[in-house]
Order: C-alpha cells, then sequence, then structure tokens
C-alpha cells in the first residue's frame, strides 16, 4: 500500500559524506577565498561560500543544469550541504547563481555581475590539494595530459565541429597525476590537442619544484601531444633532474 504522508524526503543522502570530507580537507572554504565580492553586504543574502557549496554539491549529485536548483533551493537537505543556518529561508536560485558563473572581468564595470574569481589563486589551489594529499615527498610523479571532447548540443559560444569526435564540442585540457586534478582549461575544438599545455606545463612543475625540489617528475601522454615543445620541455625536466643528483652525489 502506497503513502504519501512521509513528509520531505530525499535521495540524495550519500552527499553528506561528501560534506565530511569537505570539512576536513576546507576545499569549497578555499575556493570562496579565490573569490572577490563587490556587493553591497547589507544587501546580500547568499554570501559567495554558501552559493558555491550550493552549485559544487548540486554538479556532484547530478543536478547539471542551474534550473534544477528552483527546486534544490528548498531542499533542506541542500540547505545543510550549503552551510545554511536559516531553514526557512530559500537558498539562491537558479539567475543569482547564473551571475556567480558569469562574473565578468573585475575591471569591467557591470551592475549585475559584482561577483569575480581569482584565476591564478584558483590554479594554486588544485596543486596545493594535490601536494597536501602527501604526508611526504614522493620519489617520483607522472603527470599525464589530455584533451577530452565535451559536447554541446546547442549553439553556444566557442562551439565547433571536431572532426575525430564527429560531432560540436569543446576540447578541454586536463593535468592530472594519479586522482589528482591539477589543471583544467575549457578550450574550443577548433585548436591543436596540444594547445597552450606547455604554459600549463611549466605553472604546474614549477609550483611542485618549490614544494618537492628533488622529485623526479614524468611527463606522459598521447600521440596528441608529440610536439616538440612538450619532448623538449620533458628533457629540461629529466637533464635538470640529473643535474641535480650529481650535485648531490658530488656532496
Amino acid at each position: 500500500m502506497g503513502r504519501f504522508d512521509g513528509g520531505k524526503i530525499t535521495s540524495d543522502g550519500g552527499s553528506l559524506l561528501l560534506r565530511e570530507l569537505d570539512v576536513r580537507i576546507r576545499l569549497l572554504q578555499r575556493l570562496a577565498e579565490c573569490f572577490r565580492d563587490g556587493r553591497d553586504p547589507g544587501r546580500v543574502r547568499h554570501g559567495v561560500d554558501q552559493m558555491l557549496a550550493q552549485r559544487v554539491y548540486g554538479l556532484a549529485l547530478g543536478y547539471e543544469d542551474l534550473n534544477d536548483h528552483e527546486q534544490l533551493r528548498e531542499d533542506p537537505l541542500m540547505a545543510v550541504l550549503a552551510g545554511s543556518t536559516d531553514m526557512d529561508q530559500p537558498l539562491a536560485g537558479k539567475s543569482t547563481l547564473n551571475r556567480l558563473e558569469l562574473g565578468a572581468d573585475p575591471k569591467v564595470q557591470d551592475r549585475y555581475k559584482k561577483v569575480h574569481y581569482d584565476a591564478e589563486a584558483l590554479d594554486r589551489l588544485l596543486v596545493n590539494i594535490f601536494l597536501e594529499a602527501h604526508a611526504e615527498p614522493p620519489e617520483e610523479i607522472v603527470i599525464d595530459l589530455d584533451a577530452t571532447d565535451l559536447p554541446v548540443h546547442g549553439h553556444q559560444e566557442q562551439r565547433f565541429f571536431h572532426g575525430f569526435c564527429n560531432h560540436y564540442c569543446y576540447l578541454p585540457l586536463y593535468i592530472i597525476s594519479g586522482d589528482h586534478l591539477l589543471g583544467v582549461r575549457l578550450r574550443a575544438a577548433n585548436i591543436d590537442a596540444s594547445a597552450e599545455s606547455l604554459e600549463e606545463i611549466e605553472r604546474i612543475v614549477q609550483q611542485i619544484r618549490q614544494a618537492w625540489p628533488e622529485v623526479k617528475i614524468i611527463l606522459r601522454a598521447d600521440s596528441g601531444f608529440c610536439r616538440e615543445t612538450l619532448i623538449g620541455r620533458q628533457n629540461n625536466i629529466s637533464t635538470l633532474q640529473r643535474r641535480e643528483q650529481s650535485e648531490r652525489l658530488q656532496c
């Protein structure tokens, strides 16, 4: 016999485990610190930290569309995940979250988009999370590069048809070591798979070297990244590592 008087229930209870993990590593709190809020504090109802938590947990639970938050903003569990202290106050709606995601350049005056992110701070945070995951520096790490198609089904800006993927898509760049994401760039699909990868690798390697000066670093990628610039970069990394090892032996 079916009954419909159970009150508010949810099938997303597993998200509480994600929240416990975030409490330990403070990822969302540190992510919020990479944003600058230019809104009038006296008129702000939803803080950046709460909106980020709402959006990130929504994505983790499979709610990719901002329209989903017209219902999720009333969900008590989502309020707990977002850190709301007033359960009677709905969370941010789709339009507010949209303005957060489409924050304009800080140098551009826009009356509707006053929350801006610091791209360099976000990049550093990803690498810092990777470094903190190790109790002590490893002897060797492998950095993988990959370009994976991201299909689009509308007429989004910067969409292009990619012959290999056989559809309209973006071609984001992912830089990974083990289970950790070190860097990501959303790119149009009308470029070479290795585009922009050298600059990203140099930035990441430099930050890793500051913390782990003696670690051996190996770059690994498929044939789409077989370019002289990247091969030369790997050779430079190997040469530097051999030189450092030789100097330590001489000492």
